[in-house]
């Protein structure tokens, strides 16, 4: 349906209602950087509510994945670099923040700005998050997912989409010699690692998958893009819905957009089964 496939260095976000099969496809898209790069892709879940998308799970039970959870965090001026097996560690929920960008602020004579306590939180998380990325880019990576973001009604207004812009574009397509010398201080003792593990941030590939309200293909495939709405920019833009097919409900999946390659205008139909996402 792609040509060619998600193209490096781009975004491509998926929508799908809930139980759709969307955390089964970014798991086979994480796990396929085996063949591609060699190394597997970082799962990076926003989901507020712990592991209810069940990653662990299904990444042991499809491809015997066990899908260790990221811990190692670097403080400035301490010693920056992951214990041993750590890479090994390819999930992060480092951010459990959900619901509305105001629901995080204070009123000022000016408008609003970030309380100070979550500002906080948020620089402690990316004590965690940066390393996450920065180590595991270095050492081959080139795919992400960021999967557990939450329906709204207005995208502009949700604190997961703006928390993901940020890690977008400052953490994901930062400069590799930037991130580097932010993480791993004083820059003169590390200067040698920072050197040696450059990497190209426009080779890595991010897949976001985004729960919709709508449930019906037909209803996706009419969605009007607000304000802040991710898809809007993205490189690539999929839909994944429920049609009635006589006595029973199929999962269909289309390709709204996919710049810079061909690209099928089928509607598919798939299944999810014990060995995954399938098409008949």
């Amino acid at each position: 349906m792609l040509g060619g496939g998600l193209l490096p260095g781009t975004l491509a976000v998926v929508y799908g209602a809930t139980g759709i099969g969307k955390t089964h496809l970014g798991l086979t898209f994480a796990h396929h950087g085996i063949a591609a790069d060699r190394e597997p892709g970082l799962v990076f879940d926003m989901n507020a509510r712990g592991d209810s998308q069940q990653h662990h799970a299904y990444a042991e039970r499809l491809f015997d994945w066990k899908l260790g959870r990221w811990t190692h965090a670097v403080t400035p001026m301490t010693h920056p670099y992951p214990p041993d097996g750590a890479l090994a560690d390819r999930y992060s929920d480092a951010f459990p923040w959900a619901g509305k960008v105001r629901d995080y602020q204070v009123p000022t004579p000016d408008g609003a700005e970030f309380d100070w306590n979550w500002k906080a939180s948020y620089n402690h998380a990316l004590y965690t998050v940066r390393p996450f990325f920065y180590f595991h880019f270095a050492a081959g990576t080139r795919r992400v997912v960021v999967d557990g973001v939450e329906p709204t009604d207005v995208p502009a207004e949700s604190i997961q989409f703006f928390l993901f812009d940020e890690l977008y574009r400052k953490v994901i397509h930062r400069d590799a010699e930037i991130l580097g010398m932010e993480i791993c201080l004083p820059v003169w003792k590390h200067r040698d690692f920072i050197d040696a593990h450059r990497y190209g941030h426009a080779d890595i590939t991010t897949l976001l998958l985004v729960t919709a309200e709508e449930t019906r293909l037909e209803d996706l495939l009419a969605r009007k893009v607000g304000a802040g709405d991710l898809g809007a920019v993205a490189n690539t833009l999929l839909v994944t819905g429920t049609e009635r097919v006589g006595t029973r409900v199929g999962r269909f999946l289309s390709v709204v957009k996919h710049r810079g390659s061909t690209m099928s205008d089928a509607i598919v139909e798939y299944r999810i089964t014990e060995r995954g996402i399938e098409f008949p």
